[in-house]
């Protein structure tokens, strides 16, 4: 087990930090996104590509959020899987942030899901394990603490400790990864979602609700006065701010058309958006 780190403020005071969300298994507008920032005049790349298309962890300093859903939707799960970890194993240690999201949460608890041909719910009960393996090992987290702003995959109306929220997704993993295969597995799920509700909880009328937790409340529930944060899960063209919140899930509707992709930056100073419009060109935009 890994010392895991929660917080920019262990790496740095001044570096950057990009993020990117819901990638849901597009891996040509994440590779796309990715490389809209070293296609400006102001920022260095974060990633470079192989001859093969493989995405590589530039020599850089940034701090990467993949900030939840990195699967299920799209024809290359597999490969965004495989371009996480990859990243993840090239950068220095704490660079790669990769945030559970409820796509995530259907690999760890397959019995609270009825998703039809979805990667998370079909997954082999050795890569189950694999994944719950890099939870317990720090590899993937629920929440990273910005300059300004907190990363979760959804967000929370309450002040969110990010050492605290990670160290009980570790626990549940460890409860999680003991239960498999026992005959009690799928009491354990439902025990799982209630213990560690601020994490798992789903919410009224049957998802997304005021009372979800922090894989799955919408975008229109949070408050405009919580404390700063970044959050994907709901979809929208563009990065939306509301109050101190700012959602930045925007791969999952630019997938539809050509163009659009792109990247939250934030530095000390700003927030930032990097995008490539429908002809290709990078822009970058204050949110």
């Amino acid at each position: 087990m890994s010392e895991m780190i929660d917080s920019v403020a262990q790496i740095g005071d001044t570096i950057p930090i990009v993020h990117i969300s819901d990638i849901h298994g597009y891996l040509e507008d994440a590779r796309s996104a990715l490389l809209t920032v070293g296609d400006t005049d102001r920022y260095d790349p974060i990633v470079t590509v192989d001859k093969t298309g493989a995405i590589h962890w530039a020599d850089n300093d940034y701090v990467l959020v993949v900030n939840g859903d990195l699967i299920d939707r799209g024809p290359a799960n597999e490969a965004c899987m495989e371009m996480v970890w990859r990243l993840f194993d090239e950068a220095p240690a704490g660079r790669v942030q990769y945030h559970i999201g409820n796509h995530e949460m259907a690999i760890l608890m397959p019995s609270i899901f009825h998703w039809p041909d979805t990667y998370s719910t079909s997954i082999s009960t050795i890569q189950r394990r694999e994944f719950l393996e890099r939870i317990i090992d720090g590899d993937v987290t629920a929440v990273f603490k910005g300059h300004n702003y907190t990363y979760s995959h959804a967000g929370s109306n309450e002040s969110i400790d990010s050492a605290a929220v990670n160290s009980a997704l570790r626990e549940a993993a460890s409860t999680l990864l003991d239960s498999m295969g026992t005959h009690h597995e799928t009491q354990t799920h439902d025990q799982i979602v209630a213990q560690y509700d601020r994490l798992f909880a789903i919410g009224e009328d049957s998802a997304r609700g005021s009372a979800a937790g922090l894989l799955w409340m919408d975008f229109q529930h949070l408050e405009k006065t919580v404390p700063p944060q970044i959050v994907g899960h709901s979809m929208r063209e563009r990065p939306v701010r509301k109050g101190n919140v700012v959602c930045g899930n925007v791969i999952r509707m630019n997938q539809r058309s050509k163009g659009g992709e792109g990247v939250l930056i934030e530095t000390p100073e700003e927030l930032t958006f990097v995008h490539r419009d429908r002809g290709g060109a990078v822009r970058t935009n204050t949110v």
